[in-house]
């Protein structure tokens, strides 16, 4: 197990393999997300079914810096789709597996809420 050690309000770092790496935890219990080395991990980012559309959501309270995917696309596992900025940081939304866009629902410019759908993969 690896050693992780509070040192801010949802944030931690974590050793692993002689590395650190700083993790941000926001959310709350059932409805989690992290932030570490640029991904994005959500608790219930994962489809339940194989071949279930899979909804990628605003983290937070954020504006979309920047779309880089457009319906019918391919994207690979860690593709990044979407960057949104945050608390003064960017953001990236990237895929969490081999997909194809089925929707997207945002646009550059525009302020999205929590748990705001930006991107639907099939």
């Amino acid at each position: 197990m690896a050693p992780v050690t509070r040192v801010g309000h949802g944030a931690y770092r974590v050793e692993r393999d002689g590395t650190q790496s700083i993790v941000y935890v926001s959310g709350s219990e059932g409805d989690l997300w992290a932030f570490c080395d640029g991904q994005i991990y959500r608790e219930h980012a994962h489809a339940s079914k194989h071949g279930a559309a899979q909804l990628l959501t605003a983290p937070m309270p954020a504006t979309v810096v920047k779309v880089l995917v457009t319906p019918g696309q391919a994207v690979r596992h860690g593709d990044t789709l979407v960057i949104v900025e945050a608390m003064k940081m960017e953001l990236p939304i990237r895929a969490p597996g081999d997909a194809t866009v089925k929707a997207v629902n945002c646009r550059e410019g525009e302020l999205v809420q929590p748990d705001r759908t930006l991107v639907e993969l099939a």
